[in-house]
């Protein structure tokens, strides 16, 4: 067994002590079907299939992407199972009855040694199919009376897989994410650049995930941020400027560059060509050019007012709700109104999750009419999840207190805001306020009034 596949297997060791349980004595009967979750990039399909090689146990691998209908998924068992000649008996458009009674006229002429297992992956796409099909699968060893057991891996739990009408329940296994420790550092430092040590791009990772490790755990898209800003943090080191061991330096200089790269996780709005013009653009100019399709969105009127609020709701602690959005709050004391951990820029520690009561609350402080709290305004709420400027957190069905957070950035926001001439001192809203913001932001008042006194007399 490689290293690679030993690290792995090391990783998610108690999920294979079990997995491997279940695969009994070749001569034996397995569990009839086996339900293995977990999120994407967590190794389901690479443990499973690597088991079912260094094993040498027979199985056939579908994915269920590509099969568009039931009758591909047929002929695919059949063929991985009997061999080709077996699934061109099958007729133009089968059904389950056709494949059921094809596959125990097959096992019958060449009966099952050991375990035949069906991997279905990326089983979601099966929700999509005949609503007969999944419950068939799950007691298919009952229904072709062979030794067979059908492996269904999936992104989403088996909760909403469980047809109405019941069906036989699947085992359930959970692959867990990889851990922010060792498991991700190694996994992603296997990728490496050549021309500089295995360290110095382990310091680097363990940098790109104090970042982004609290807004996204996807291991494809911290392999694709992790390649795509390593050139921004050797600049120093091809200018000469600092050396390997200069870890704080090196950090100083990409730390704004993570910053602007946060707001675009996972949308993927540019191509990695684009994003390195950007940055050769930024070389020469001090703003940095914007790609962002969201700049051409055009939305609804209070679509706007929800995506100002929940902007605020994003970067502005729940505890200056009372201070920013309220006229009669009452005194509150200014030496101690942020606490220790609230002065870090919250555009570098990324948008926080928010309830909708506060998304709907502040909603109402903003917008300069009486607003009725109709399914008009909630329906909108749902667009802008679906146009990705919101990202809701939790699942789906969570219908008590549903969780948001905003995607956009602030000069998105801005502008929005320029557009329906909103007054609300947005730059006092937003609890980047640290104190040595306020202070600024009063002297400039100070100023002002100074000014103004003068010139009256």
């Amino acid at each position: 067994m490689s290293h690679q596949k030993s690290f792995q297997y090391a990783d998610l060791l108690s999920v294979l002590e079990r997995v491997v349980d279940i695969m009994s004595a070749p001569d034996q009967y397995s569990y009839p079907s086996v339900f293995i979750y977990g999120h994407r990039a967590t190794g389901k399909s690479h443990v499973v299939l690597s088991i079912m090689k260094d094993l040498e146990l027979p199985h056939a691998s579908v994915d269920c992407v590509e099969c568009v209908s039931s009758g591909l998924l047929f002929h695919q068992v059949l063929s991985a199972f009997f061999g080709p000649d077996a699934a061109a008996l099958l007729p133009r458009c089968p059904s389950l009855s056709d494949f059921v009674r094809l596959y125990k006229q097959m096992s019958s002429n060449s009966p099952a040694t050991q375990t035949r297992y069906i991997i279905l992956d990326r089983a979601e796409r099966m929700r999509d199919m005949d609503f007969s099909l999944l419950p068939a699968l799950l007691r298919l060893q009952e229904l072709v009376n062979d030794n067979v057991t059908v492996i269904l891996l999936s992104e989403i739990v088996w909760e909403k897989f469980r047809p109405n009408t019941g069906c036989f329940e699947p085992l359930l296994f959970h692959f867990p994410d990889y851990s922010k420790g060792k498991s991700l550092v190694q996994i992603l430092s296997w990728d490496h650049h050549p021309s500089y040590t295995p360290e110095l791009y382990a310091s680097y990772i363990n940098i790109l995930l104090g970042v982004f490790f609290s807004v996204c755990r996807d291991l494809r898209e911290l392999r694709h941020l992790a390649v795509l800003n390593f050139s921004k943090f050797c600049e120093p080191l091809e200018k000469g400027e600092a050396k390997e061991s200069d870890i704080h330096k090196l950090w100083k200089n990409i730390e704004p560059h993570l910053q602007r790269a946060m707001q675009t996780v996972y949308l993927r709005e540019v191509s990695s060509v684009q994003w390195e013009q950007q940055q050769m653009d930024e070389k020469e100019a001090t703003t940095l050019r914007v790609l962002s399709a969201h700049a051409h969105i055009e939305l609804p009127y209070y679509s706007k007012f929800l995506l100002i609020a929940a902007y605020l709701a994003s970067f502005n602690p729940a505890r200056t709700d009372r201070r920013f959005f309220l006229k009669s709050h009452g005194k509150i004391r200014k030496t101690n109104f942020l606490k220790k951990h609230e002065k870090t820029s919250n555009h570098l520690l990324g948008p926080k999750p928010f309830p909708l009561d506060r998304l709907m609350a502040i909603f109402y402080s903003v917008v300069d009419s009486r607003v009725a709290p109709t399914a008009s305004i909630f329906s909108q709420i749902s667009s802008l999840v679906t146009l990705q400027l919101l990202s809701q957190v939790g699942h789906d069905d969570q219908l008590d207190s549903p969780k948001y957070k905003c995607s956009v950035s602030l000069d998105f926001i801005l502008a929005i805001s320029r557009c329906v001439c909103v007054c609300v001192r947005l730059l006092d809203l937003l609890a980047l306020s640290l104190v040595i913001q306020s202070q600024v932001v009063r002297q400039e008042r100070s100023l002002f009034t100074a000014v103004s006194n003068l010139h009256l007399l």
